[in-house]
């Protein structure tokens, strides 16, 4: 096998047969399979998984529910690669033609390489304007405080011996394992390429709620990152500068009641200032 491509799962029944059929059509000249490691699903994921192995020849589900987290199910699944170059991606995103041979060509010139996000295909107009979107022209900055660059677990790429140096993914850790691992990997000295060529249509949340959680749990992990890395370089955050982005998103409440893409907007910078101050709170570090 030339490359390994790894989904973890839990409860994907409504959106993995998107992503597996976008694998079952992807051509490349080279031997790759799949592995879908689910996490304990009790819906039809794992059903459906099944009935796409005539599409998909290599195709293998592994168990991976000994641990609940995606970074257990992507670390499951890496152990059972038949392949030297891992590649990763999600159950509810969807790989465009060419993915797989990008991938796999970009991982025999490079050791650590993440591939480009397209939002367009998967969400509705309006939701692509409440936040910004990662990798869609290159890796991801860290800016709060600047640090290393970053890529999203949806698309990532790495030689499975770097993988295994690190000792995969922080199961710890249940949300921001891949900044985490980004900047773990790049710790050891392998640098992070951006591949252009290999694009994932990315699914963002569409539900004021599925918005709040998610940037709450963003917002907490990203304080936990801050504690962790501080000592290895990561610059001290301003309290004054976490004081003004407070007085600005208070005075910017009204604008939760212009339209949904405001609202949206609002709501997710929330969540974002809720999640580090329960963070600050339960890691006791201050990083507003």
């Amino acid at each position: 096998m030339k490359l390994s491509v790894i989904i973890p799962c839990f409860n994907a029944a409504k959106t993995i047969a998107v992503q597996l059929e976008a694998l079952a059509n992807q051509h490349w000249s080279q031997p790759w399979e799949v592995i879908v490691a689910d996490n304990g699903s009790a819906d039809e994921t794992v059903a459906i998984v099944e009935n796409y192995k005539k599409k998909l020849p290599n195709l293998r589900v592994v168990d991976a529910s000994a641990q609940r987290g995606a970074a257990h199910a992507r670390n499951i699944g890496a152990a059972s690669a038949a392949s030297n170059s891992l590649a990763f991606c999600d159950a509810d995103d969807e790989v465009a033609p060419g993915w797989v041979k990008a991938m796999g060509k970009a991982l025999s010139k490079y050791d650590f390489v993440a591939c480009k996000h397209d939002y367009n295909k998967l969400n509705e107009p309006w939701t692509l304007k409440y936040r910004t979107l990662p990798q869609l022209n290159g890796l991801n900055k860290y800016n709060y405080p600047p640090f290393l660059s970053h890529a999203s677990s949806s698309g990532l790429g790495i030689r499975r011996s770097i993988h295994e140096l690190i000792n995969g993914f922080d199961e710890s850790m249940l949300r921001l394992q891949d900044t985490d691992y980004c900047w773990r990997v790049q710790l050891t000295g392998v640098k992070l390429y951006y591949v252009p060529d290999a694009v994932v249509h990315y699914r963002l949340r569409d539900t004021l709620e599925g918005l709040y959680h998610q940037s709450r749990l963003w917002g907490e992990h990203n304080v936990l990152l801050y504690k962790q890395y501080r000592p290895l370089g990561m610059p001290q955050l301003s309290l004054r500068i976490s004081v003004k982005n407070w007085l600005i998103l208070l005075k910017s409440f009204p604008k939760f009641f212009w339209n949904k893409e405001a609202r949206a907007k609002w709501v997710w910078d929330f969540g974002w200032r809720i999640g580090r101050l329960q963070g600050s709170i339960k890691y006791k570090v201050l990083a507003l």
